[in-house]
């Protein structure tokens, strides 16, 4: 009958205990699941909580800060309702100790260990020397000591001395090298600590329960600190085989919470991000110029003259086949000749012209023109001509916001790991072996080099993402180059290197080119012969290409006379050839154009 009223006493101290020092019925979340989307990530945790009948007030604690609480779902067992719910952050909860501080701590304890046990020798070989000086007159108190035993006495005490003195100094010489040491651990673990000191979310749930018991709670919402970007790994092992495509994932989660042993998720969809359906407004044609960073740049403000990043000299100010010293721009001012160069800003950094058109137009995030004063008032005289304030793209930038229309998700099957600290983690979504075509490429008029091409048909069926891919050939490291699956190529072209066995050279026929002058104008004649050989132990497939100037102005006449049955792209000014070569094998090609133009001219040939 006694064990009953002690049943209840233990039943009750229990549900004491389980509540918080100041009676809230605080349980914490465990973190189950996780799916990284391209921005942000769809995180999920579960809880188990006593309730009792009736109305209950929980807190669920170890929850991400960074929560956007439009999403949070809170799901509960055996017909709990949720009246109502706010979320908060703890910034009093101290984290757990991170393994690099813990590590840290080790050292101090065992630095704390060394430090006591020098002080305990030190304090015994004071107690020694105190010892030694009270008995320093041992000779003059006892009488009958003989010259030589009193001698030996001294000596001893002399040595004695000596040597507890230099233990001492050993002794203190150590304890200050452990001091230092513990002092610079803690500060790094002062340092390490900072890195850990993070906030918490907790959820304050009033709920209703039809029964006391055990319940299970489902919380699952989105936070924005999260992400991941697509890169890709393209291994050729030699040029006969297919190309191996490694798709990768690298993604960041910084919500403040250590994702222990979760299952994984990394989803192709974008957050809908509150976006409304698109409605059309009026569309006004204008001029675009396809020309690498300049399509990125011109139109955009008119009166900032640019360059674009062909190796041509550039062309002079023209009016009636005059060159002009300076030109009027309506509303603009005047621009001189020579003083067409607007000044670039790249990340806050000035930059040549020719650097920043260099850049390449997919690592662009924005573009900005400064004219007249608002360019002067803050760059200086400098920006006289105006100012192109150019920012590049950041690893999150590369996120893309265009949806595949299907979502794919990939399905990580161990459990895995992801700290909060932000830093990146990779993991490997799937592998392809894509058959190739390989060719060599030369363009001997702006590169002697001999490049081996690959490329790869039907690769827009992969379900891929735009990304970085990093380009191995025969286990050395290319470069790098970048997938853009929403492109209208219908082929992945790779550089895959140059190879020195397949020799090119590009001479100018001095015999067969001239200079002439007709009246007011002069002619002239250019002809050169491109010479391929192949010294390698095998054939290969060879495109060779070389160009032609072209005319946008009635005085200039070009008229191509030889392409020795190359493929001519007339608009562009092309020649290529493409042919295979055996080995050992030479074979000679020649083109010749002519150019006529007013003697007075200067032409950039």
């Amino acid at each position: 009958m006694k064990i009953k009223p002690l049943l209840i006493a233990c039943t009750a101290l229990w549900c004491t205990q389980s509540l918080a020092n100041d009676g809230k019925n605080t349980v914490n979340a465990k973190l189950e699941s996780a799916m990284i989307l391209r921005v942000g990530a769809e995180v999920t945790h579960t809880a188990k909580a006593t309730l009792t009948k009736g109305n209950n007030e929980l807190w669920i604690e170890g929850l991400s800060s960074s929560i956007d609480v439009n999403s949070l779902q809170i799901k509960c067992s055996g017909g709990v309702t949720v009246m109502s719910s706010a979320f908060s952050t703890d910034y009093l909860t101290p984290g757990t100790p991170t393994p690099a501080v813990k590590k840290l701590q080790d050292s101090v304890d065992f630095y704390g260990k060394e430090q006591i046990r020098i002080q305990v020798a030190l304090k015994t070989n004071d107690e020694l020397l105190s010892l030694l000086k009270a008995n320093k007159n041992i000779g003059g108190t006892q009488n009958g000591l003989s010259v030589a035993e009193l001698m030996k006495m001294m000596d001893y005490y002399k040595a004695k001395s000596t040597e507890l003195e230099n233990e001492k100094s050993v002794y203190n010489t150590k304890l200050e090298k452990i001091n230092e040491s513990i002092g610079r651990l803690n500060l790094q673990i002062e340092e390490e600590s900072r890195k850990n000191d993070k906030a918490f979310g907790r959820l304050k749930l009033q709920l209703s329960s039809p029964l006391a018991g055990i319940y299970d709670f489902t919380v699952s919402y989105y936070t924005n600190a999260a992400y991941w970007v697509p890169y890709y790994d393209l291994q050729a092992s030699s040029a006969d085989k297919p190309i191996k495509l490694t798709y990768k994932a690298k993604f960041v989660q910084t919500t403040g919470l250590d994702w222990k042993k979760v299952k994984l998720t990394l989803s192709t969809s974008t957050p809908g991000n509150g976006k409304m359906a698109p409605i059309f407004q009026s569309w006004f044609l204008e001029y675009v110029y396809n020309r690498g960073f300049d399509k990125a740049l011109k139109g955009k403000v008119p009166g900032v003259a640019t360059q674009n990043s062909l190796s041509y000299a550039p062309a002079p100010v023209m009016q009636e086949s005059k060159q002009l010293s300076e030109v009027v721009v309506t509303g603009y001012g005047t621009v001189k000749k020579q003083n067409l160069t607007p000044l670039y800003i790249v990340n806050g950094q000035e930059m040549s012209g020719d650097d920043a058109t260099s850049i390449d137009p997919n690592s662009i995030k924005d573009i900005n023109i400064l004219k007249d004063a608002s360019a002067t008032s803050v760059y200086g005289s400098r920006a006289s001509n105006g100012v192109v304030v150019i920012t590049l793209k950041e690893a999150t930038d590369f996120v893309s916001e265009n949806e595949n229309p299907i979502d794919v998700t990939y399905n990580i099957d161990l459990p895995y790991e992801v700290l909060g600290s932000g830093n990146e983690q990779i993991v490997t979504l799937k592998n392809y072996d894509l058959p190739a075509e390989y060719k060599f490429y030369s363009a001997p008029k702006m590169d002697k080099t001999t490049y081996l091409l690959a490329t790869v048909n039907d690769w827009e069926k992969l379900n891929l993402l735009p990304g970085e891919a990093n380009i191995t050939f025969e286990g050395t490291y290319v470069g790098k180059s970048y997938i853009d699956p929403f492109s209208t190529q219908k082929t992945l072209n790779l550089t895959l290197g140059n190879d020195k066995r397949v020799i090119v050279k590009r001479e100018k026929m001095q015999d067969y080119s001239s200079t002439k002058l007709i009246g007011s104008e002069k002619k002239q004649v250019f002809t050169y012969k491109l010479t391929v050989k192949n010294t390698k132990n095998s054939a290969v497939k060879m495109i060779l290409k070389d160009q032609y100037p072209l005319s946008t102005q009635k005085e200039i006449e070009v008229e191509l006379l030889e392409s020795a049955k190359a493929h001519v792209n007339a608009e562009v000014g092309t020649l290529t050839w493409e042919f295979d070569l055996k080995p050992g094998e030479t074979r000679e090609f020649t083109m010749s154009y002519s150019v006529k133009y007013p003697k007075d001219q200067t032409l950039n040939l």
